[in-house]
């Protein structure tokens, strides 16, 4: 499908008066310029990465090297969108509160693994000490120092995740400049433990229901942009049944 900007463009979807530099957990979701396939395939209701989808794994799991506040739960590339927990354990520039989570989610919550690994080790990570025995008379290798991290809140975390990955699937196919994400994107504020655990399975079980996914580009426009229930108080059954469909207050 040929990609209208002025169909397909989101108005901002942040929480008005939200801090989002806050510590917290947070659902997110980002799809690509057009819901251009450029990650991979799902076959038998699995994702098989291309090595465009192996570079944004290998962004996603390099974001700590980079942030000091950022903590990384469960997280899936589909074909045309990524779906993450991002956990931020401190305010942007301050100190932390103890807590992981939106105010609510339990300090004790044990990272999801990531659902898509990549080959390999992810970029970044540090460099692995060989079997071999060193001789007497070898000089040390020298030491790098350590990238100096900072802390950001959650829109910063995102973008520098969309420009590094964007960066490098440029470079690997030779179109520098080109745009490989749209420019927002979706994030649900989790504010308890059943809500972290209903997400994390969502993310999990997101390949096995690609068919029927939203942002699947051979589904019809008009059900992407008409699949949200109607409010709450208008269902028999208020429970939400997509983490995107939760109300918030």
């Amino acid at each position: 499908m040929t990609y209208d900007p002025q169909r397909h463009h989101r108005r901002s979807i942040r929480l008005k008066g939200y801090d989002y530099t806050q510590p917290g957990a947070y659902f997110i979701t980002i799809c690509t310029r057009g819901r251009e396939c450029l990650f991979g395939e799902i076959i038998d209701g699995e994702m098989h990465l291309n090595e465009a989808g192996q570079i944004v794994v290998q962004t996603w799991q390099d974001l700590p090297n980079h942030i000091s506040n950022v903590q990384l739960d469960a997280f899936v590339v589909m074909p045309n969108h990524v779906h993450g927990i991002i956990i931020i354990t401190e305010r942007a520039g301050g100190v932390g509160t103890g807590s992981v989570g939106a105010g609510v989610v339990g300090a004790g919550s044990e990272p999801a693994p990531t659902t898509t690994t990549a080959p390999g080790s992810a970029a970044g990570s540090g460099p692995t000490t060989g079997s071999g025995p060193v001789g007497a008379g070898s000089e040390p290798a020298p030491t790098e120092p350590a990238p100096t991290r900072s802390s950001y809140g959650l829109p910063e975390i995102v973008r520098q995740f969309k420009t590094f990955s964007a960066r490098r699937i440029n470079e690997l196919r030779g179109t520098p400049g080109t745009p490989v994400w749209q420019r927002n994107y979706y994030e649900h504020i989790i504010r308890d433990e059943f809500s972290l655990s209903r997400i994390r399975q969502y993310i999990a079980e997101n390949p096995a229901r690609w068919d029927a996914d939203r942002e699947h580009p051979q589904r019809p426009h008009h059900a992407r942009r008409h699949s949200l229930p109607p409010p709450a108080s208008q269902r028999e059954n208020p429970t939400p049944q997509h983490p995107r469909d939760t109300p918030r207050s």
